[in-house]
Parts: structure tokens; sequence; C-alpha cells
């Protein structure tokens, strides 16, 4: 609202508030005027009566000959029984102006006064109502991604708090550019780091293949291993940098959560056979997903690679799912020792590898499943079972 919008509704506010006044004062000051006279006239006819006994009847005579209208009002006549005229009838009501006049002459004031502060109100209240949606309506395109909105700025109880969401927005802008540039070229060095390993990986490989026949199996077989690690990283790495910059692509389609868990322990089972674990997988229903086939499954993996480490020769990994109206959810869990306490904030985090982790892994597969199943609109988080056992609950929402 602009200085004028508030001058004319102040206007109209003392306008209405004046109204109200003055129909209420109208109205009380007749009363009193209606007293006033009938105090007077009794008192003289008083006088008339007790200077002149015999004049009762002229005074009587003379009253009724007024043309005062006989409302049948009765106010506060119990304290008017004194004068004569009492006796006769007349009441304060019956002088001047009638106790109905001046009843609806407030009324009609009074209800003037209340429509027009109503109306004043109420185009206030429209006023107010249009900025806050207006700014509400910058808000929400801001939120959608709308850039360089400006509306025209206005002088009024808003203004402050406009100027304020500008200034925010503006910040906003200005820091989100700043993340996304930080984190392309965080991407843009993880990527070119994976590359350049690539060359002196391959390198080393066909180097050790040749050098087989001269240092023997069981010492290229520990070379081979980190070679084997250093190409796992090197992948991963490149895996990162394709999450960090946004490029990472995923067919999402109807999935079946038993295929998918199927599939991963599949994938794993020489693995699994090598380790002395087992893996159990119960068909629970057909249950579908709506994510990427290869991607999940992939996820899933590190999920059940992590808990067949934790666990001992001759345990199992056990697999459960089930769904409701709100989301699908998957858990797989050991039955070792579970997660050490002080390990829980650190997790899901990259390159973290837990107290009492085996030299296994690089501590990336935990942080590259958290990543593939938030990206399709799924959440996960660790937790350990009163008896022993570590357990990943995974949830993937349907809306």
């Amino acid at each position: 609202m602009s200085k004028k919008s508030n001058i004319k509704i102040t206007v109209l506010f003392v306008l209405s508030v004046s109204l109200i006044v003055a129909a209420m004062t109208t109205y009380l000051l007749t009363l009193y005027y209606r007293h006033v006279c009938f105090y007077i006239l009794g008192g003289f006819c008083d006088s008339m009566i007790e200077n002149n006994p015999d004049s009762q009847q002229a005074v009587l005579e003379v009253l009724k000959t007024q043309d005062f209208y006989m409302t049948g009002e009765n106010i506060l006549s119990n304290k008017f029984d004194n004068h004569v005229i009492s006796d006769f009838g007349y009441y304060p009501s019956n002088l001047g102006i009638t106790g109905t006049t001046a009843l609806w002459i407030a009324v009609l004031v009074f209800f003037a006064g209340g429509i027009l502060f109503l109306f004043s109100f109420w185009y206030w209240h429209r006023k107010s109502d249009a900025r806050v949606q207006a700014l509400t309506g910058y808000l929400e395109k801001i939120n959608t991604g709308v850039q360089g909105l400006v509306f025209e700025s206005s002088d009024d109880q808003f203004s402050k708090l406009q100027d304020e969401i500008y200034k925010t927005v503006t910040e906003l802008y200005q820091t989100k550019e700043q993340a996304l540039t930080a984190r392309n070229n965080f991407a843009e060095n993880l990527s070119n780091i994976a590359h350049q390993l690539k060359t002196p990986i391959t390198s080393i490989s066909l180097t050790v293949q040749m050098a087989k026949e001269h240092l023997g199996n069981a010492r290229t077989a520990e070379i081979e291993r980190q070679i084997n690690r250093l190409m796992h990283l090197e992948e991963a790495l490149l895996l990162l940098s394709r999450i960090d910059a946004g490029t990472l692509v995923f067919d999402r389609k109807p999935t079946d959560v038993f295929t998918i868990l199927s599939l991963a322990s599949d994938n794993l089972y020489e693995l699994f056979m090598q380790k002395g674990v087992l893996i159990d997988v119960p068909e629970m229903g057909e249950m579908d997903i709506n994510v990427d086939l290869n991607w999940t499954m992939e996820a899933v993996m590190n999920l059940m690679k992590n808990c067949m480490e934790a666990t001992g020769i001759g345990t199992a990994v056990h697999c459960s799912y089930e769904k409701n109206p709100l989301y699908v959810q998957i858990r797989i869990w050991d039955e070792g020792e579970g997660f050490a306490k002080e390990d829980f904030p650190h997790l899901f985090e990259r390159f973290y590898r837990g107290e009492n982790a085996k030299n296994t892994g690089i501590g990336i597969g935990l942080s590259l499943s958290k990543a593939i199943i938030e990206m399709q609109n799924g959440i996960i988080r660790a937790f350990n079972f009163p008896n022993g056992g570590a357990c990943f609950e995974v949830r993937f929402y349907l809306s």
C-alpha cells in the first residue's frame, strides 16, 4: 500500500469512529435534555399550584393542550413522584424529542459509523492481503527456479520485509552459484585424478604380467591385488565425479525388489562362498519401486559386502523387505558385533573406514550407496540390533 492508501484508510477509520461516538453522544445528550426539561417544567408547575392551589386543573388542561406524544415509557419515573405533572402521567420521555425518535437517529448514525468502520477495515485487509500474496508468489517462483523476478516497490508497512526478502534471495543466489562452481571444480578435479591414475595402473598391470615368470605367482599375486584396488578406486572416483557434477543418469523404471536383491546376491555368490558366509534373500511377494535396476543393484551389493566383511565364517547375511502406503522398506543385516558407537556419525562419509575395519576396501562403498539411493527418492540409515548385528535400512518413497 502507498502513502495515499494509508492516508485514506486512516481518514476512514477516524471518520467511522467519530460517527459512532457522535451517535452515542447524541442519544445521551437527548436523554439528559429531556430530564432537564422535566425538572424545569415540574418545578414551574409545583410553584404555580403551591401559590394557587385552585390552578391545578388549569395547569393540567394547559399541559394537555401541548403537542406531547405519550409513548408509555417510564424512565426514572420513581424519582419524580414529588412533581405534580407526574400525577398526571407525564415523564421525561414525553418532553422534547421523543425517545423513539432520538433512538432511531442514534441507531442510524451508529450504523453509518459501523458500516464505514467495516469498510475501512475490509479495504485495509484487502490491501494487506494483496501485498502478502504478492510476496508469497514471489518466493514460490524463486523456489521453482525462476530468476530475475522484480516487482514494483511501494512505501508501506511491508516495505522493510520486501527489502529483506530481496537481500536474502540475492545472497542465496550468490551462495548457490559459488557452491555450484566449487562442486563442478571438485568434480572436474576428481575426474582428472581418476583419469591420471588409469595410465600408471595399466602400465603396472602389464609389467606384472610380464614379470610373472621371473617373480613367481606368490609375489605377483599381492601386486595384482593392490592393482585391483587401485583400479576399483579409479572407477569409484570417476563415479563420484559424475555424481558431484550431476551427470549421472538413472533409467528409472518399476522394478521388483526381490529381483534387485536376487541379482545382487548372485553377483556376490563366489565372494560369499570364499568368505564362508551365507546370504538369505526370502521371497516376500511382489513389490515394485521406481529405480534404475543396475545402479540400485550396485548400491545393494555394497551394503551386502559391508555386512559380509563384518561377520564371521558360518554366519549369514539376511535380507527382508516390506511395503506400506508411503514407501518400500529394505533391510540388510549381519550376525556380527555391530557398528562401533564412534563410527555412526561417519559411516556414510567418503573414504571413512571404521576403527575395527579389516584391511579391505577403500571406504567409499557406503557413500556411493547413499548417493545412489538418495538420488532415486530414497533414504538410508544404519543401526545395531539389541542382540547384536548391524543393519542397513533403505526406504524408497512411492510418490
